[in-house]
């Protein structure tokens, strides 16, 4: 840092000003900013000259330090300046202001800046500094422990230099705080490049214990299978059944691993009794894996007519029991067509989606209808992807649509689909059909929203206001919509409609989020160099609330002008 003595320059003496009147040609901020902008360019980017003796080498250190610390005092936070500022102090081989720079950088910016950490220990390594890089990597994770790309520099660092053992302590030290999965996984892996299986097995058991998940349990058997550790790799898929829950999402692919890893053992019925234990006890609507590689398993290892039709009557008649038993659970009904899909009979898949539709919820009521709903999704689609039949679809769509009892609810979901799935179909009319139907009987702003992305993307602006004044009809107090608004006629250079628009918008009696709409306004008159009227709005704005966020944003903007 340059010393006082170094930056001490004596300043003219003020001149009191005799003649008061105004200038006959008044000087615009326009004109400052140009001013200042000029400036700037010529001091970041002086004329090339060549340096020739000590004398000028030293006045232009000292420019360049003057200008980096002026840079610094304007915006402290600013941790690019730093950077650049320690990395020119580190080109010049001062390695003591360097140090100095890193450190005024770490205090500046609270110690919470993990990037500031990791270059300041790069630094301290590219010029071999091993004792001051490992004093900083002991900071670092000392004051940010959760960050986890400080660790992995660290070991990195001494297992780079050999020292295995202090790898080896900073991982007990990362461990302790129970990091992610690839910690742990990472610190397998340094302990298996040294052949310390022992001590990866140790660390295995840690790991299941601090992440008892299914890919956790997996890895470790993987591991056991890997060191010809049969026995032990059984034992350990065993003891994952037992601790991982039944309702976890991936219990499925932690069955099928167990599975897999006993027909490799060449014990077909141990792999067997896993698949049908498995499908006992996880839910259909999660066992469709597990269900095609049980087909799989007993088509390469059983007789596949017999064996694929015992399977399928014997779950098509329990789906049929529980569909009689109880019509309304769609459950039940997902299941049978995934049966029935999986077999790959168009016809009787067709019969069994048409069967459960045909379950209508007894009550209008939008809970008893979330379910039954994506049964005619799940037909719309097999119809699309599965067979082809496109008019079939436009069909189930159609019906579907009829079926909902709009005045009540309506699903913008169903609306949206059936309008993607005209335009993959490039039916440009159906689409705005479709979605003026939904503004309609159902108007939603996923479905406004969603019209509004089509018809800009068409480049169709007026029906794009339109689709924005019906939307703003709809929902007045719905700020988004009216920030979009004001942002598509920015994008058109339209700036007195955007003005407009924001005027229109805060002026409504009540808006859903009007901190955001006010920042917004505020900002696009800022980014229009509109500064008398960014001072307007704050005023306006602290008229009608007094809160300290705001007080303290308008003081701020006021004082950066000033």
């Amino acid at each position: 840092m340059t010393s006082s003595q170094d930056t001490n320059v004596k300043l003219p003496r003020q001149i009191p000003v005799k003649n008061k009147i105004p200038a006959p040609i008044q000087i615009t901020a326009e004109h400052l900013l140009r001013e200042a902008r000029v400036h700037q360019d010529s001091v970041i980017h002086p004329p090339n000259h060549k340096i020739t003796d000590q004398i000028e080498l030293d006045e232009y250190r000292l420019r360049k330090r003057k200008q980096f610390e002026d840079s610094i005092r304007r915006n402290p936070s600013n941790v690019s300046v730093w950077v650049k500022y320690a990395e020119w102090e580190d080109s010049q081989q001062n390695f003591e202001r360097t140090r100095s720079v890193w450190e005024y950088a770490l205090k500046e910016n609270n110690y919470r800046n993990h990037t500031l950490w990791l270059r300041y220990a790069e630094f301290e390594m590219k010029n071999k500094f091993i004792d001051h890089a490992r004093n900083i990597w002991d900071r670092a994770v000392k004051l940010l422990p959760r960050v986890d790309q400080l660790w992995f520099k660290y070991v990195h660092m001494e297992e780079m230099l050999g020292n295995v053992a202090g790898a080896r302590e900073v991982f007990e030290r990362w461990m302790k705080w129970m990091p992610i999965q690839y910690g742990w996984l990472c610190y397998i892996k340094f302990e298996l490049r040294y052949n310390e299986i022992e001590r990866a097995r140790l660390i295995f058991e840690r790991f299941v214990t601090c992440h008892p998940t299914v890919d956790a349990w997996i890895h470790y058997a993987n591991f056991e299978v890997k060191n010809g550790e049969v026995v032990k790799a059984r034992n350990v898929y065993e003891r994952g059944v037992e601790k991982v829950v039944e309702d976890d999402e991936e219990v499925e692919k932690l069955y099928v691993a167990f599975a897999a890893f006993e027909e490799r053992c060449k014990e077909v019925e141990r792999a067997r009794g896993i698949y049908k234990f498995a499908l006992d006890r996880i839910p259909k609507g999660q066992a469709e894996e597990l269900f095609s590689k049980f087909v799989a398993f007993e088509k390469q290892n059983g007789d596949k007519e017999g064996i694929e039709d015992a399977i399928i009557g014997k779950r098509r008649f329990q789906y049929e029991e529980e569909v009689q038993k109880n019509p309304l659970n769609y459950d039940a009904w997902f299941d049978y067509i995934g049966l029935e899909e999986s077999v790959g009979n168009t016809e009787k898949t067709r019969e069994v989606y048409v069967r459960a539709i045909a379950n209508v919820p007894p009550a209008e009521e939008k809970r008893y209808w979330q379910r039954y709903i994506y049964l005619w999704i799940n037909y719309a689609l097999y119809e699309e992807l599965d067979t082809g039949d496109i008019e079939q679809t436009r069909v189930v769509y159609r019906e579907c649509l009829n079926q909902i009892p709009h005045h009540k609810f309506s699903f913008a979901k169903v609306w949206l689909l059936a309008a993607q799935f005209e335009i993959r179909q490039l039916n440009l009319k159906g689409v705005r059909q479709i979605l003026g139907n939904a503004i309609g009987k159902a108007p939603k702003g996923k479905i406004f929203k969603k019209y509004i992305e089509i018809e800009l993307q068409l480049s169709n602006i007026d029906r794009c206001r339109k689709l924005y004044e019906k939307y703003l009809q709809w929902s007045p107090e719905n700020c988004y919509a009216w920030s979009k608004y004001a942002e598509l006629e920015r994008s058109l250079s339209e700036t007195e409609r955007a003005r407009a628009i924001y005027d229109l918008a805060i002026g409504q009696p009540a808006l859903d989020m009007p901190e955001l709409l006010w920042k917004t306004y505020i900002d696009f008159e800022i980014a229009e160099c509109e500064f008398e009227r960014a001072r307007e709005l704050y005023e306006r704005l602290l008229d009608r609330t007094k809160h300290l966020k705001i007080l303290e944003a308008a003081y701020k903007w006021k004082k950066q002008k000033l």
